[in-house]
């Protein structure tokens, strides 16, 4: 085991899960990884052995069918099975973070209808915010529901779904039609709780996922579009059973998703620096491996400080939300560090590989192209300095 990333006070159990986590990922993940990846092709026996594992109920209450576990244990999944495929830990990250908006704001009935299914794995989560004229800026959100009768009928285009095919349940944030005049634009906003089968096309009446995203990297997990044409949905699936509450639901589950980011940083970087360390010590420059030269000692000093400083500040994150208090302070720091520091430690890699590292018969050529998304996922570098920035005028007001 690595010396680096370690973390200190786990239970006994969390250990037996975190072993088990890792045993999967150099058995079944590494292995199959890059063949994937290169083909674009969803990890479908990988996700089967995920759901064996119990790793889609890992935070889900046992009294639903799941373990129960903190956001800690699932983090540290999380910065494992990155370290094996990242794309894998997006698939559990939007499942995840469904599941943890129903356990903290869906009605009883919400919770007892999709959590036991969503522990299970039979039922998948995406959710969706973006769309594509306004990134970062939730507020000007245009997708719309009006109410009729005891229904809503939704409209408008969503993007950048992650899981969008392949879910079977999508949490989707909307402008509430029934909003009144003046409102302030976060306090009229709805999450909905939409079911629709797999795949591309028409997936029920109303709504369309209109195709996979190709994308630089990221590959193999299914990243869409959605589109809403008069889509009906039944007032009971507004999550939490009241409208205008949905900006504060969606934020909740981002605060944990940061964290979950944060943790695919640190998986991504352990193993970037994995492979640079390894190769240093296989090639020979100048009479000996490139390892005993003092600027590849260097880069390789800086690039385990790296992991092991983002690893710290993820840890620190998740604890703070496991407390119960308020951690988007934390949880927006280890999300700036790590995805930072993920691509630093990457290009460090790549650079230690020299011209085979351009090579696609290289992992380091995977995870060069992966990186670049953590810096874009759940909120860019400057939304994250924004919120450390408030809260820390927050936290250090000047007195009068």
């Amino acid at each position: 085991m690595s010396r680096l990333a370690q973390t200190e006070g786990l239970t006994d159990i969390q250990r037996e899960i975190l072993s088990t986590v890792r045993d999967f990922v150099d058995k079944e993940i590494l292995p199959v990884a890059t063949e994937l990846e290169h083909r674009d092709e969803y990890p479908t026996a990988i996700v089967e052995g995920l759901k064996e594992l119990g790793v889609f109920g890992l935070m889900i209450p046992e009294e639903y069918g799941g373990l129960g576990e903190s956001l800690l244990t699932y983090a540290l999944c999380v910065e494992e099975i990155a370290r094996g495929w990242m794309s894998v830990s997006g698939i559990i990250n939007t499942h995840f973070i469904v599941a943890y908006m129903l356990k903290q704001h869906g009605t009883e009935e919400q919770k007892e209808y999709f959590l036991p299914k969503m522990a299970l794995g039979e039922i998948r989560g995406a959710f969706s915010m973006s769309e594509p004229g306004l990134g970062s800026d939730v507020s000007a959100i245009t997708s719309k529901a009006v109410r009729d009768g005891d229904e809503y009928v939704l409209n408008g285009q969503k993007m950048w779904l992650t899981n969008g095919a392949t879910s079977t349940l999508v949490a989707v944030l909307c402008r509430t039609g029934d909003a009144q005049e003046g409102v302030a634009p976060h306090k009229a906003m709805t999450t909905f709780l939409i079911e629709k089968e797999p795949g591309f096309g028409e997936v029920r009446p109303g709504l369309t996922i209109p195709g996979k995203i190709d994308k630089m990297g990221y590959k193999g997990v299914d990243t869409t579009e959605l589109i809403m044409d008069g889509l009906r949905i039944p007032a009971d699936r507004v999550l939490g059973g009241m409208p205008n509450r949905g900006f504060y639901q969606m934020m909740d589950g981002v605060e944990v998703g940061r964290v979950n980011v944060a943790a695919r940083g640190c998986g991504v970087a352990r193993r970037a620096f994995e492979l640079g360390v390894a190769y240093a010590q296989q090639r020979h420059t100048f009479g000996k491996p490139i390892a005993q030269h003092q600027a590849i000692q260097f880069k390789l000093a800086e690039m385990g400080t790296k992991v092991e400083a983002s690893h710290a500040m993820m840890v620190n994150a998740a604890r703070k939300k496991d407390s119960g208090a308020r951690n988007d302070l934390e949880a927006g720091m280890a999300k700036y560090l790590a995805s930072e520091y993920c691509k630093e430690v990457v290009e460090d890699a790549f650079r230690i590989h020299g011209g085979y590292g351009f090579s696609k018969e290289y992992e380091i050529e995977r995870l060069y192209r992966e990186a670049p998304m953590l810096l874009i996922g759940e909120g860019t570098a400057e939304i994250q300095k924004m919120i450390i920035g408030r809260r820390l005028l927050e936290e250090y007001r000047a007195q009068d």
